[in-house]
């Protein structure tokens, strides 16, 4: 079974559902999976007390764009992969919209 994450009607990440993460409510795309050409930096940053500094892109799809649609955890905090069982450094979510199915 193949997760995706949609924006604006199109697949944005695809992958099967045992690659991904979940993570507080949240599934976690293994940064491979997801199709860059939709992407682009941010300097949009948020702190997860446990995880650490999330890093956001910004997620543009036919010139409808999504600030700071998707984040990821570059560096996770020291002890944070050991709690998650697996590493996610890079590992991608989504909010502010962007629909996750199966």
């Amino acid at each position: 079974m193949y997760m995706k994450a949609i924006w604006n009607n199109t697949v944005i990440a695809e992958a099967p559902k045992e690659d991904l993460l979940r993570i507080e409510g949240n599934w976690y795309f293994p940064p491979q999976s997801i199709k860059r050409e939709f992407y682009s930096d941010s300097d949009h940053t948020t702190t997860c007390h446990w995880k650490g500094l999330s890093n956001y892109y910004n997620v543009t799809v036919d010139s409808k764009k999504n600030d700071f649609g998707a984040w990821y955890y570059h560096t996770p905090m020291a002890g944070s992969i050991d709690r998650v069982g697996k590493d996610f450094t890079d590992y991608v979510a989504f909010w502010n919209g962007i629909e996750v199915t199966e």
